[in-house]
């Protein structure tokens, strides 16, 4: 029998993935499954990006470039940041990969090692633990507040740093919560940053998505001085309805960038030569697809919001940004249906995946068990069928 490395025992498949894919098998079995799992908008790809890659194609772009990205990509990420964050970059602080997961990966085998710590903030993103657990590194979860909008305080902060603490993760809007942080609230954590000397892996891949005008900030952007300290990744998966043309990127101190590009060097070398030059119009041309997407996304979330706190046993948070709503659930547990008990949010996930052929992903997934994600990344037809289905079942509980 084949022996696996000791590393892959430590981590588990992303939950949401996992719930996408037993959804499609239902759906497969012919069974009419609503997906609230899935984590991507449902708005196709604008036509002018569509364009510029089969330009790419018919101009036979198409072979290997840089390992970090084409000279063309790196400015426009340069102009970006300077325009929607007032931040200035050069080429070399650039590093674009195969999406702002594999950003991320990348970072963190470059920065993280065994006997490092890794703050971050809970509810999180499923794959940052698992992310620092693969460099040996020991992820320390600060579990946030849903009174304090789940976002980790000063203080917090301050308690959960050790003299092995090297970074933070700080994700705003926040997957799952849709969780915003202000300025003041950023600056706060910026001073205990610099009194510690942390690194910040700022995850901005939600920035477009924000509701009722409010303003997106992060660390490096509020506080000068936590710049060279700060890593920002983002990409052109979320704002643009690009999740499979797999391109994000960082942007850093010169020497951890360059260590990146090292990194992807060994692994997958270049991000597609095509989405390249896709991203390229995505970051300098037509910017109306946000607007557009960002007004449906508040339409959604307004009425998954009234909709979700309408029914019995559920309380659901107004998220600012992003695309998901992280309803409070526990109320329901302890309660049954026939020979099921809900004790969790996992038995509950499955119970609506069962009954009411509803697919959401369980809170604990994200560090929270009290809670489900829900992503309104859907139309607003399958929104309201899918929480009349959720009320019908939860009706049945007792």
């Amino acid at each position: 029998m084949m022996k696996l490395a000791s590393r892959v025992s430590l981590i588990k498949p992303s939950p949401t993935l996992v719930i996408t894919t037993k959804a499609a098998t239902l759906r497969a079995q012919g069974r009419d499954v609503i997906d609230f799992g899935v984590g991507e908008p449902d708005f196709n790809t604008p036509d002018n990006i569509k364009a510029a890659a089969i330009q790419a194609v018919e101009t036979n772009f198409t072979r290997y470039t840089a390992v970090g990205g084409i000279d063309e990509l790196k400015d426009a990420i340069i102009r970006k940041l300077e325009l929607d964050n007032q931040l200035s970059y050069k080429r070399s602080e650039i590093v674009v990969s195969c999406g702002a997961k594999h950003t991320i990966f990348n970072l963190a085998q470059a920065l993280f090692e065994e006997g490092d710590e890794v703050i971050v903030p809970a509810p999180y993103w499923v794959s940052y633990p698992d992310i620092v657990i693969l460099t040996g590194a020991r992820p320390v979860i600060v579990k946030t507040l849903e009174k304090n909008g789940f976002k980790m305080t000063a203080d917090e902060l301050e308690a959960a740093v050790t003299d092995k603490t090297k970074a933070i993760i700080v994700n705003s809007p926040s997957n799952p919560t849709g969780a915003v942080y202000s300025k003041d609230e950023l600056a706060a954590l910026a001073e205990v940053v610099l009194r510690h000397n942390l690194i910040v892996v700022s995850d901005d891949i939600y920035e477009k998505i924000l509701y009722d005008d409010f303003p997106f900030w992060n660390m490096a952007a509020v506080n000068p001085a936590v710049k060279n300290l700060t890593v920002v990744v983002n990409g052109v998966s979320k704002a643009y309805a690009m999740t499979g043309w797999r391109i994000g990127y960082a942007a850093g101190p010169e020497p951890l960038i360059a260590a990146i590009g090292k990194i992807q060097s060994q692994s997958t070398s270049n991000p597609t030569s095509i989405s390249q030059k896709a991203a390229v119009e995505a970051l300098m041309g037509d910017q109306t697809i946000i607007a557009r997407m960002v007004a449906e996304f508040q339409n959604r979330r307004d009425y998954i919001v009234s909709t979700l706190n309408a029914i019995d046993g559920i309380s659901c948070p107004r998220p600012q940004g992003a695309f998901y709503v992280f309803p409070n659930v526990s109320s329901l547990y302890g309660l049954s249906y026939g020979d099921k008990k809900i004790q969790n949010s996992a038995t509950l996930a499955e119970y609506l995946l069962e009954e009411s052929e509803v697919a959401v992903v369980p809170g604990v997934a994200f560090g929270d068990d009290n809670y489900i994600r829900i992503s309104y990344a859907t139309s607003m037809d399958l929104i309201t069928e899918g929480l009349n289905r959720i009320g019908e079942a939860l009706k049945r509980l007792t």
